[in-house]
């Protein structure tokens, strides 16, 4: 636990208390690095406040922030109306994000998730939050949350490996890459790519993930008991090594994960994945006579 983590756990404390005297406020916690034990001078204090039936009015959200100092919101996302919605707005130098959401809506995107299967959402970031959160109030409604969320579904696991195992085959094609002056092109890809294998491998090793603000990557991936070796140092090195050198380690990678889904998944089909490994786009020559 950094000194900066106990500092923002300590102000998550004060920032919270006022909500706690709403009248359909249930629960609190603070999740994000604060609550992980990584925050540094330029973490931001991440809370979400969870309610019965519905949210509270905007004046009374408006009465808690001059009590705290601080009238003007720095930015709003969702909607009052839906039951959901975060703002932002700064207290000594930090960026306090609170997240409002009715018990309804947040159980029904818990459902989105693990009963419907929804493999991209940015719902999954919560999920993760919500497992590493302390709680602030209402631990009563919190902690059968985290239990929840900690029986992580063969379903899920399954739908994440079949929906992110697909690899655009940039290892034999780097040479037309060369020529074609098509850098943002060729990130593009190598970031889809970087982002589809961290995918299997979480649905491999039962990790929420979402590509959505993905941060302490290699905190993640130490995780995984499931993984290509030295993992990360090797996605890496697909951004940092000589082109040649980056679709080389893309195509070993890629190599690897197919072959642990087939020994933790084989009923899954990786055809598809394994079509075009060791595959390299041939140079024509001129042989056509006019």
């Amino acid at each position: 636990m950094t000194p900066q983590s106990d500092y923002l756990v300590t102000l998550a404390r004060q920032v919270v208390q006022p909500y706690t005297h709403l009248p359909t406020l249930r629960a609190a916690m603070v999740t994000g690095s604060a609550a992980k034990g990584l925050s540094d001078n330029y973490s931001d204090l991440d809370l979400i406040c969870y309610y019965a039936d519905e949210l509270p009015s905007e004046e009374a959200l408006a009465a808690i922030r001059q009590q705290h100092g601080a009238a003007e919101r720095k930015w709003l996302l969702g909607d009052h109306a839906e039951g959901s919605f975060a703002e932002a707005y700064d207290l000594y130098g930090i960026e306090v994000q609170i997240s409002h959401t009715t018990i309804a809506v947040w159980e029904a995107s818990i459902d989105k998730v693990l009963v419907e299967l929804d493999c991209e959402s940015p719902l999954q970031k919560a999920m993760e939050g919500t497992l590493t959160c302390h709680a602030l109030f209402g631990e009563a409604y919190i902690q059968p949350w985290k239990e929840r969320l900690s029986a992580y579904p063969p379903a899920l696991a399954e739908a994440m490996v079949k929906k992110h195992l697909t690899f655009f085959p940039l290892w034999g094609l780097e040479p037309l890459f060369r020529t074609r002056d098509a850098t943002l092109w060729f990130y593009q890809s190598m970031v889809e790519a970087a982002q589809n294998l961290v995918a299997v491998l979480a649905g491999l090793n039962n990790l929420y993930f979402t590509t959505f603000q993905f941060k302490r990557m290699n905190r993640f991936l130490q995780q995984m008991t499931i993984a290509p070796v030295d993992l990360a140092l090797r996605l890496e090195r697909l951004f940092q090594a000589d082109r040649p050198v980056a679709v080389a380690e893309l195509e070993a990678l890629v190599a690897e994960t197919v072959t642990l889904v087939e020994t933790y998944m084989p009923a899954i089909d990786t055809t598809k994945a394994k079509r075009r490994l060791g595959w390299r786009q041939p140079m024509w020559q001129e042989s056509f006579v006019a």
